[in-house]
C-alpha cells in the first residue's frame, strides 16, 4: 500500500481515536466451555446436555422503528421479525428456502402460477388458525399506496401489483385467490425465478387483521401484536430491550427450546462488546473496527467472520445542489476515497473493496467493472482533481458538502475517514451530521435536507435485481432521488425476460447504469462480524445472515458449579 501523506495520517488517527482503536482493551474473559452435544433418533439434543436456563440474550444494533412487517425498515427489525412472523416459506440455518407457513406448493408450467398449501397446524399466537385469507388480506395491505410500505414493490412481480402502485386499479385486484381456507394462489406477471425467497422477506407475511383494526398503530405493542412465529411479544422498553417469548401455538413448538429471546439495541459497538465480555450477551450485531486482530488471537473461539450478501456505499441526493446534474461532481468525491485504506485501516475485518453496487458470488451474474477499477489510486486522485475542477470547484471555490450517518461507532469512523480524504484530495471542506436510526431515515426519504448520506443494502434474496430495484423511480427506498425513465423500463424488461442469459445481461445493463450516472459511492461489500457464546448451538454461517432464534439453544458448561449456576439465573432475569 503507497504510504499516506502526513496530514492524511493525522486525520485518519483522528477517524480511528475515542477508545476503539487496535489496543489490549481487557484480559480476554474466560468464556465458558461447553459439553460435547448429543442427539436423539430425531436430530434433537438430548436433555442432559442443554443448559438448565433457555433465555439467549442478542445484541441487535438501532431500536427497530416498528414492528410492523409491512412498515418496518432495516435488519434489526428483520431480526426480530423473523422470530415473531412467519411467511410462506422461511430459511433453514444454513439459509436454504425451505416450507414455513406454507407445507407444500405447486408452480405451473409456464412459472406464472404458484398455488400454495399451507400448514393445516398453523396457528396464530392467540390460538387462531392461519388462514389463506390472511395472506391475500395482508398482501393487498403491502401493495395498498396508503398503507406506505418501504418495501411494498418486493411483491411487483404478482399481477396487477404495478397498476395498483401507480393508482390505476384498487389492492384487491392483486392477482391472490384464496382457494379455500388452506389454499392460497398467487397469480404472477411474469416468470419470476427468486420468487420463493422473496417470500421470506417481512413485507410478505401475514398480519392479524382483527387486532390492526381494533388497535391501529398500536397493534405492534404487547399485548396488543399477535403473530404466527416461534415466538411472541412480551415486552418491549424502548432503547432498552425487546423480550419475546416462545409462542405455544407456533405450528412445530415442539421443536423449539429457547424459552425466551431477548433483543437489546447497541448503537455503540464498544458498549455491546463490553456486555458480551461481562458475560450479558450471548451474541453480538456487530463489533468494534479496531479490536479485530485482538479478537483473532484472544477469543478465536467465540469470533465469527463471514461473507454477507451486501453492499457498504454512500448515496448522492440528486433531487437538489450541489448534487443535481453535476455527475462530474459525484465522480470526482467517488474517485477521491480510497478503499483499501478504508477496509484495512478503518473497517478492518476483511471488508471487500468495491466500485460495484452488487456482491461478488452470485452463480448466474459478474458485474461490469468501472474503467478507473484497475487503475492506482493516484491516477484516481488526478481524475478526481480534474473532474472536480470541471465540475465549478477548486482552492478558490471548495466545495462545503454535509456527510450524514446514523449514530454508530463504526459509521463514524468511516464518515471522518472519507472526509479526511475528500479534504486531503480536493479541498472539500464536510460537515458531519450523526442522527438517531430513525431520525435519519426520515430525513433520508424526505431528500430536503440530506446531501450524501450513509446507505447499504443487504439482499433480501440471492439475486441482483433485488440491489437493482432500489434505484426505480418510484422504489420506497430510493432515497437518491434518482429518476430515470429509460431504467425503469429496463427493470421491467429484467422483470419479464424469461431467458436467463439475455436476463443476465439486461441486469448488467442496469447496475452499469447506477455506475455510470454515480448514483451511488460504493466502499466495500459487507462481512458479519460477531461474538457468539461457544454454549450457543444451532447458529450456522450463512451468506443472507439469516438466523432464527428457533433454531437455537444452549448447551451446559463441561463444569457447571454452584457459582455459575447463579450467575445463569441473574442473566435470566
Amino acid at each position: 500500500m503507497r504510504r499516506l501523506l502526513p496530514a492524511l495520517s493525522l486525520l485518519l488517527l483522528a477517524a480511528c481515536s475515542g477508545g476503539s482503536g487496535e489496543s489490549e482493551p481487557l484480559p480476554a474473559p474466560e468464556l465458558s466451555q461447553p459439553v460435547e452435544v448429543v442427539f436423539d433418533e430425531s436430530g434433537q439434543p438430548l436433555p442432559e446436555v442443554l443448559a438448565e436456563i433457555q433465555v439467549v440474550h442478542r445484541g441487535n444494533g438501532d431500536e427497530p422503528q416498528t414492528l410492523d412487517p409491512h412498515l418496518a425498515e432495516g435488519v434489526p427489525s428483520a431480526n426480530i421479525l423473523r422470530d415473531l412472523f412467519e411467511g410462506l416459506t422461511t430459511t433453514a440455518p444454513d439459509g436454504r428456502v425451505v416450507p414455513g407457513a406454507a407445507r407444500h406448493w405447486d408452480i405451473s408450467r409456464d412459472g406464472l402460477t404458484y398455488t400454495f398449501f399451507l400448514d393445516p397446524a398453523a396457528r396464530w399466537s392467540n390460538g387462531e388458525p392461519v388462514t389463506s385469507e390472511d395472506f391475500v388480506w395482508s398482501w393487498q395491505r403491502a401493495v395498498d399506496p396508503e398503507t406506505g410500505a418501504s418495501y411494498s414493490r418486493m411483491l411487483s412481480p404478482v399481477r396487477n401489483a404495478e397498476a395498483i402502485f401507480s393508482g390505476e386499479l384498487p389492492p384487491d385486484e392483486l392477482g391472490v385467490t384464496a382457494l379455500s381456507e388452506t389454499t392460497f394462489q398467487v397469480q404472477l406477471s411474469d416468470p419470476t425465478p427468486y420468487f420463493l425467497g422473496l417470500l421470506t422477506h417481512p413485507t410478505t407475511y401475514p398480519v392479524w387483521r382483527p387486532s390492526l383494526e381494533a388497535h391501529g398503530d398500536s397493534h405492534v405493542r404487547p399485548g396488543n401484536l399477535v403473530s404466527n412465529g416461534a415466538f411472541e411479544l412480551a415486552e418491549w422498553q424502548v432503547r432498552s430491550r425487546i423480550e419475546l417469548t416462545k409462542n405455544p401455538h407456533f405450528r412445530a413448538v415442539d421443536d423449539v427450546i429457547v424459552e425466551r429471546v431477548v433483543y437489546y439495541p447497541f448503537e455503540d459497538e464498544n458498549t455491546e462488546f463490553n456486555r458480551f465480555r461481562a458475560g450479558d450477551l450471548h451474541w453480538t450485531y456487530q463489533l468494534p473496527s479496531g479490536q479485530f486482530e485482538w479478537l483473532k488471537r484472544e477469543m478465536p473461539e467465540a469470533l465469527m467472520v463471514a461473507p454477507w450478501f451486501g453492499t457498504y456505499f454512500f448515496s448522492f441526493n440528486l433531487t437538489r445542489e450541489p448534487f443535481e446534474e453535476n455527475l462530474a461532481l459525484r465522480q470526482a468525491l467517488t474517485l477521491a476515497i480510497d478503499r483499501e485504506i478504508l477496509t484495512e485501516r478503518v473497517s478492518r475485518y476483511g471488508e471487500i473493496p468495491t466500485f460495484n453496487l452488487i456482491p461478488p458470488g452470485l452463480p448466474d451474474y459478474e458485474s461490469p467493472q468501472p474503467e478507473w477499477a484497475d487503475w492506482t489510486q493516484q491516477e484516481r486522485e488526478e481524475e478526481a482533481r480534474r473532474l472536480y475542477r470541471k465540475a465549478g470547484y477548486g482552492e478558490d471555490r471548495p466545495l462545503e458538502v454535509e456527510l450524514r450517518y446514523n449514530t454508530s461507532e463504526n459509521h463514524r469512523r468511516i464518515a471522518v475517514a472519507m472526509s479526511a480524504m475528500w479534504k486531503q484530495v480536493l479541498g472539500v471542506r464536510t460537515r458531519l451530521v450523526n442522527e438517531e436510526f430513525r431520525v435519519f431515515l426520515q430525513n433520508r426519504a424526505q431528500r430536503r435536507v440530506t446531501e450524501v448520506f450513509r446507505s447499504g443494502w443487504i439482499g433480501d434474496y440471492m439475486d441482483a435485481f433485488t440491489f437493482l430495484e432500489l434505484f426505480h423511480s418510484e422504489h420506497g427506498r430510493n432515497d437518491a432521488g434518482f429518476d430515470n425513465a429509460r431504467y425503469d423500463r429496463l427493470l421491467e424488461r429484467i422483470a419479464s425476460e424469461r431467458i436467463p442469459a439475455s436476463r443476465r445481461n439486461l441486469m448488467a445493463e442496469a447496475e452499469r447504469m447506477i455506475l455510470a450516472e454515480q448514483v451511488i459511492l460504493p466502499v466495500y461489500h459487507y462481512v458479519t462480524k460477531r461474538l457468539i457464546d461457544p454454549r450457543l448451538k444451532g447458529w450456522e454461517e450463512n451468506v443472507m445472515d439469516y438466523h432464527l432464534t428457533r433454531y437455537m439453544y444452549l448447551v451446559r458448561s463441561r463444569e457447571v458449579g454452584a457459582e455459575e449456576a447463579s450467575e445463569e439465573s441473574d442473566r435470566a432475569e
